[in-house]
């Protein structure tokens, strides 16, 4: 191609509901909307927007069911006190994602443990190093809890999974689990931050991670297998028996 600089980034459109939301989300944040304040009727935010009445109601049961807003029948919406939730609360719109992680995580079952007890075999001692740093930023993150850190905690397991993989010296397994991760970060981030904050900071689950990472220290290949596999098959099935699960 004789101008490589033709084309450049298409930036993915997001759907209108989630760009309103997004809109009245920056507005409290910014302090132009404050805790108690009435938003706007459905008439005039369409208006204002030019979309439809429906895509304004969506948008808003999005913020409703987050806890960002509170909807008073025949009265209307108000900014919420976000400190005073007393549960986890996820939009319906997150239903069919977390059936797609409930799938991704069934995938990564198989494909985990086999590049843990991989790494177990062919890791380096440099590889190891940063596979322990990195599961001690997410025993940091673990710590602080999912109100303050559920991003640097979902991202943290994220790569710590990633560097293991890479330590398996398998270009097929990277490949694999570069798939995965590009679908959650791509598709599937909010609701793997929502149920990660509702599911995953658990003690029992922070153990479950460094059994891998101990079965990889001590070079068990099997026992790195075994511990990998018991993770993601047990992040799978807490997911799929939540009770709000759809």
């Amino acid at each position: 191609m004789d101008n490589p600089a033709i084309f450049g980034t298409i930036e993915r459109p997001r759907r209108l509901p989630d760009e309103i939301a997004q809109t009245i989300m920056s507005a409290i944040s910014s302090g132009e909307l404050r805790i108690g304040d009435k938003l706007p009727s459905e008439t005039e935010m369409s208006e204002r927007f030019g979309v439809a009445r429906t895509v304004v109601r969506e948008a808003v049961s999005l913020l409703k069911f987050d806890g960002v807003v509170d909807a008073k029948r025949g009265v209307g919406a108000f900014v919420a006190d976000r400190s005073e939730r007393t549960s986890f609360r996820i939009s319906p719109a997150c239903f069919e994602k977390r059936r797609e992680i409930v799938k991704l995580l069934q995938l990564r079952t198989s494909v985990q443990s086999g590049a843990a007890a991989l790494a177990a075999e062919f890791r380096s001692d440099e590889q190891l190093e940063v596979i322990k740093s990195t599961f001690a930023e997410l025993l940091s993150a673990n710590q602080r809890g999912p109100e303050d850190a559920v991003e640097e905690r979902v991202d943290a397991e994220l790569r710590l999974y990633r560097l293991i993989t890479e330590a398996s010296d398998n270009s097929y397994f990277c490949d694999v689990v570069s798939m995965i991760e590009a679908n959650i970060q791509t598709h599937l981030r909010s609701a793997f931050l929502k149920n990660t904050a509702a599911c995953e900071f658990k003690d029992s689950v922070v153990e479950e991670h460094r059994a891998v990472v101990q079965a990889i220290n001590d070079g068990d290949a099997e026992k790195a297998r075994t511990a990998t596999r018991r993770r993601f098959a047990n992040a799978a099935t807490s997911l799929a028996e939540r009770k709000d699960f759809a």
